[in-house]
C-alpha cells in the first residue's frame, strides 16, 4: 500500500497506520518502536498539526506484513511515558505526505 492509497481510505489517519505504510514504501521494518518514536519526533519538529488519538489497542489491527502483530506493537508503545510513543491523528494532505517521505532513520 502507498500513502496515497491510505489517504484515499480517509484523509485523517492515525500515526501508527501512517508509519507502517511509510515504512512499506521505503521497504524498511516498521516494528521497531524506537524508530516510530523518532518518526513522531520528526513530525513534531516539522510542526505538523497532530492531535492525540485514543487508539483502542485491541481494535488496532492484528497481524500485518511479514506476520508482525500490530496490536503488540501498539501495546509496547502504550507502556511508554514518552509523548513520541503516542498515537496521533494526521491529515494526509500533499504537504504532510512530502514531510513524511523525507523522514529517514
Amino acid at each position: 500500500m502507498t500513502l496515497e492509497e491510505l489517504r484515499k481510505k480517509a484523509i485523517y489517519q492515525n500515526s501508527i497506520d501512517t508509519w507502517i505504510v511509510a515504512c512499506e514504501e521505503k521497504d524498511i521494518d516498521w516494528y521497531e518502536t524506537e524508530n516510530y518514536k523518532k518518526f513522531i519526533d520528526y513530525l513534531t519538529k516539522n510542526k505538523l498539526n497532530m492531535k492525540k488519538f485514543p487508539l483502542c489497542i485491541k481494535e488496532s489491527g492484528g497481524m500485518h506484513e511479514r506476520g508482525k502483530d500490530k496490536t503488540k506493537f501498539a501495546e509496547v508503545l502504550s507502556e511508554s511515558e514518552d509523548p513520541n510513543a503516542a498515537a496521533y491523528t494526521l491529515k494526509l494532505n500533499d504537504a504532510t505526505l512530502d514531510i513524511i517521505r523525507k523522514f529517514s532513520l
